[in-house]
């Protein structure tokens, strides 16, 4: 099993940022422009452990050093079903890590509960 999923799965957010590599670019599925580095990518993680309800891994697709994990979960009452695509450099740390969803309507309520967490994720990657 991916240790990624486990540190997930444990919501061990210690575990998950000593995973990412510093530059790691994180590709939000509700954000144009990508987030890079280990600070601001971490933040945004501890901010989805708390906004995903009833999350589980539903299936792990592994290439060599791209991973696909596809998940199920909830977001204020809204269903969703989305992938992390995770690419590890040589080190076995993340350095990209794409975020995607659906329907729409999961990914409105994600993006307004991610929206309302903002502040919060700024403020835990400029002072961690």
């Amino acid at each position: 099993m991916n240790s990624f999923r486990k540190a997930v799965e444990a919501r061990d957010s210690a575990a998950i940022e000593a995973l990412l590599a510093e530059n790691v670019v994180f590709t939000s599925p509700v954000a144009f422009k990508p987030h890079e580095g280990k600070a601001i990518t971490a933040a945004i993680l501890r901010a989805v452990m708390r906004v995903f309800e009833d999350f589980r891994y539903v299936r792990e697709i592994a290439d060599g050093a791209d991973h696909a994990l596809v998940f199920e979960t909830t977001v204020n009452g809204k269903a969703l079903t989305g992938c992390d695509f995770l690419h590890y450099d040589s080190d076995g740390l993340i350095d990209s890590l794409m975020v995607m969803v659906r329907p729409l309507s999961g990914a409105n309520a994600l993006a307004e509960a991610m929206g309302a967490q903002f502040d919060r994720i700024r403020q835990e990657a400029t002072h961690p």
